[in-house]
Parts: C-alpha cells; sequence; structure tokens
C-alpha cells in the first residue's frame, strides 16, 4: 500500500502543475493575493490572504475537480462519477460535472448543510444522503461503485486532482516570490500536500504550516505516530477539516516535508471567523479561517516574515457565523 502511494505521489509535480493551469485558466479566474494592514499589524508580519473563497463555487476543491474531468477518458466520464462529500468537494464536482457534461451523483451525510445541498442540485447532480459522517457516505459510495458500476472519486488519493489545486501555489509565487511562510488548513490532506509539493520544487526554503481542529487532528497524529492513524470521532465546528483519516497519497507528500501542524480549540476557530470578517471584510466558512487563526496563535514565530494564509473557502454556515460574532 505505502509503495502504491509513494508511486502515485511521483505523479504531482511542477511540469504537471504547469499544465494543469492551462487547463484551469478556461474557466476560472486567478484568485487575489492581499497584504492586509490590519491583519500585518496585529500579527506582526507582512501578512496576506490567498483568497481561494473567491472561486466560483467558493472554495479551493474547484481547481481540482477541472483537471480532473480533463485527464478522465471519455469512457469513465460517461459512466458517470461518485463523490462523497461534507461539501466543498461536491460543489467543485457537480460545478465541473456540468462543464464537462457528465452525470454527477453526490453523497452527503444526513447532517450536511441544506443550503450546500440544495447547491449542488442546482448544479444538475444527484444528491443522496446517507450516514452520520463523511466516513458512512463514503463507505456508501464504495457499495454503489460495485453495484452501478460508477468512477468513484477518491478526492485525496487522485494526482490529478493534486495538480489541479496546486496552481494556488503557482500564482502563490508569482505574486510573492519572497514567501517565508505559507499556512493552510489540513481536512483530507490533499490541498497542503500539493501546495507543498509545488512550493518546495521552486523554493525549499518556504516554511509550510499545517492546521487542524484540536477536536479532528487526524493528520497531526499521523505524522506523530509515522502510520496513518483513524479517529475514533471528528466532530467539529470546521466540518471541512472533520476528517477521521487523513488521505494516503496527502499524507507520504506531508510525512516528512511538513514543517509544522498547529492545533485550535473549538473556540479559537471560531474566532478566526471572526477575525476574517475584522481583519479583510470577508465571509470565510470554519475551514477557511483557521488559517488565519493559526496565525495569530504562533506570531511570535512569525515576526517580519512574509506569511501567506489560505482562505480555503467561504461556505460559512449561519450557524457557526451566529457563534463567531456572539449573536
Amino acid at each position: 500500500m505505502q509503495k502504491k502511494y509513494e508511486a502515485l505521489s511521483e505523479q504531482v509535480t511542477l511540469t504537471r502543475t504547469l499544465m494543469a493551469r492551462s487547463v484551469i485558466y478556461k474557466y476560472l479566474n486567478r484568485t487575489n493575493l492581499i497584504c492586509y494592514s490590519e491583519l500585518s499589524r496585529l500579527l506582526g508580519c507582512e501578512a496576506f490572504v490567498k483568497h481561494e473563497n473567491h472561486n466560483p463555487t467558493g472554495s479551493f476543491k474547484i481547481r481540482g475537480a477541472l483537471n480532473f474531468f480533463h485527464h478522465m477518458s471519455r469512457e469513465e466520464l460517461e459512466a458517470g462519477i461518485l463523490v462523497a462529500t461534507r461539501g466543498n468537494h461536491g460543489l467543485a464536482m457537480a460545478w465541473a460535472g456540468q462543464w464537462f457534461h457528465v452525470p454527477c451523483t453526490v453523497v452527503v451525510p444526513e447532517d450536511n448543510n441544506p443550503e450546500i445541498n440544495r447547491i449542488i442540485e442546482s448544479y444538475g447532480a444527484e444528491l443522496i444522503v446517507h450516514g452520520e459522517d463523511f466516513y458512512d457516505a463514503q463507505s456508501y459510495c464504495e457499495e454503489l461503485v460495485d453495484s452501478a458500476g460508477y468512477y468513484y472519486v477518491q478526492q485525496g488519493n487522485e494526482p490529478e486532482i493534486l495538480n489541479g489545486l496546486a496552481t494556488m501555489g503557482l500564482e502563490i509565487l508569482e505574486d510573492l516570490p519572497q514567501v517565508d511562510v505559507i499556512i493552510c488548513p489540513i481536512g483530507g490532506g490533499a490541498g497542503c500536500a500539493s501546495l507543498l509539493k509545488t512550493v518546495r520544487a521552486v523554493n525549499p526554503a518556504v516554511e509550510i504550516i499545517g492546521v487542524e481542529p484540536q477536536n479532528a487532528p487526524s493528520f497531526y497524529e499521523s505524522w506523530k505516530k509515522g502510520e496513518i492513524v483513524t479517529l475514533d470521532d471528528a466532530h467539529t465546528v470546521a466540518d471541512g477539516l472533520a476528517a477521521r483519516s487523513v488521505f494516503h497519497l496527502p499524507y507520504v507528500i506531508l510525512k516528512n516535508t511538513i514543517s509544522d501542524v498547529v492545533l485550535l480549540t473549538e473556540d479559537e476557530i471560531l474566532e478566526g471567523i471572526k477575525m476574517a470578517l475584522t481583519a479583510t471584510h470577508n465571509v470565510a466558512e470554519a475551514a477557511g479561517a483557521v488559517s488565519l487563526m493559526a496565525a495569530y496563535k504562533i506570531r511570535d514565530r512569525l515576526a517580519g516574515k512574509r506569511v501567506v494564509m489560505i482562505m480555503s473557502g467561504g461556505n460559512l454556515k449561519m450557524d457557526n457565523l451566529r457563534k463567531a460574532i456572539g449573536c
């Protein structure tokens, strides 16, 4: 198993990411990298935010979805694709599926955000609600593959998804060549792993720091133990990071190369949402705001450096917004 994913990791390269950029720019614009004076003052560094929340589906995931569809064979696409999701991955695959005229079935857990469900269906995807959490939805997908013949997209283990996601790293390096530190959320691990692969290929000195909820530290625990750990529970307000286990491919990429991982409490995650609103005037979902709060938590380490925080998504639950602003 380990050797399989080590081989797959060799397919996530700077060259393939450059090729992916030519694909996704047919559909997407570059996202902004903005230096905020208030955030810089608060953190004591040159603070930049990479606004992946400005993408059409509200997150960085659309980059990977478009590149994935581009590399699928016609036979695979005609069979239809199947995904399990808490939100952003399903939104991205359904949106991209419209452009490529591919039937898309999205399986979500029972407590999924109803607004996310509605938007997925508005993109033309079939929505199936099943199970208590993402992992129940994922198991159901595996059953459907056996019975219906779909192509099941395991988002974190698809090299061309990672090559698409890595295009955000290219944009950061072009806009801020002298970046010192990049802080990125970790859920299943694909976004952080793809970013690291691209950035380190150009500048090995850049620090890549991951962020996870203290309630869902699946990568952190795996990183410390030296093997993939599956948590019994991963309930967190940052549902985009509620991963009981990291995907194998990102783990192989990150395990010996990531600089550090910051863990945040639930209160700190909510404070990050508020910080995004007040310091950048942006709505960030809980998973998208953790980079800002992590930077604040380790601000002494960042003093005087050029720091990029990935605002990975903006699909904020209204309940989380109310909790964050105290009303």
